[in-house]
């Protein structure tokens, strides 16, 4: 264990960048992972942490497990862990992550594509829902929110884990895919629950969610087999892209346990 007391500490220094800067993870190739659930989300996962940051307290509350996740473990006061914090309480742990960006893709995986989605709390719901509902690749065109940023962390719960997720992707790799590509619409095409109800809806397939105000690009709805629409009885114009995306997803989640499926 080593105990930090200076605010100007190098390793400090390299966790403020990557909480303040969203793309600053690029540029350092390491992911600041802040609390207990991501950070045993990440070690379910097998994932190994370079460094845990701890305050006193958490660390005398059991520094034996701290020395089995990692052997670089550095305990910083609570005033000094603030300092790293992007949340109003600071969970008073973290963990520092190597980062080394996807470049490749599961031309047959059931897939999300992100089309210049740049709410971090969208961005990191959907890879929330993508998991849930069986989808594990993310192809994230270029605009799209930084997936490893720590706000979209935050979002995601753990869900990046246990995924793959491919930046700033190309429409080139997307026509790799040889699953469908689905988008949503507000005005044309079948309604979901239809393709559901009839067995329409396929089981692997690649949905794209776009833009929150300007929607999928034309480029890459010319590249889609088939748009849906989402029922909305109430009488809204537009769901928020993240709920649109968790209904559609659901949606193919539930035609792949379908008997007929």
């Amino acid at each position: 264990m080593i105990e930090v007391t200076s605010r100007d500490n190098p390793l400090l220094k390299s966790i403020r960048r990557l909480v303040q800067d969203a793309n600053a993870y690029r540029k350092q190739g390491h992911i600041w992972l802040e609390g207990d659930h991501l950070c045993r989300a990440a070690l379910e996962r097998g994932v190994q942490p370079l460094q845990v940051v701890l305050t006193p307290g958490v660390w005398s509350s059991d520094p034996v497990a701290w020395r089995e996740w990692s052997d670089k473990v550095v305990v910083v006061s609570d005033a000094l862990f603030a300092t790293l914090s992007g949340l109003e309480s600071p969970a008073q742990m973290g963990f520092l992550l190597d980062y080394t960006p996807a470049l490749s893709l599961d031309s047959q995986a059931a897939t999300v594509i992100l089309d210049r989605v740049q709410d971090a709390g969208n961005v990191g719901s959907i890879l929330r829902s993508a998991s849930a509902f069986g989808f594990k690749q993310v192809l994230a065109l270029k605009g799209t929110a930084a997936l490893w940023s720590a706000k979209v962390l935050r979002a995601g719960m753990g869900a990046h884990f246990g995924m793959h997720l491919v930046e700033g992707a190309s429409l080139e790799q997307v026509a790799q895919l040889s699953v469908p590509v689905i988008t949503t619409s507000s005005h044309q095409g079948p309604f979901l629950h239809e393709l559901l109800f009839h067995g329409r809806l396929p089981t692997a397939c690649a949905w794209a969610f776009g833009h929150e105000g300007q929607g999928v690009s034309s480029e890459l709805m010319a590249m889609a087999q088939s748009q849906v629409r989402i029922a909305q009885p109430g009488g809204e114009e537009s769901l928020n892209v993240a709920s649109a995306a968790a209904i559609c997803l659901q949606a193919s989640s539930m035609a792949a346990l379908s008997p007929k499926a």
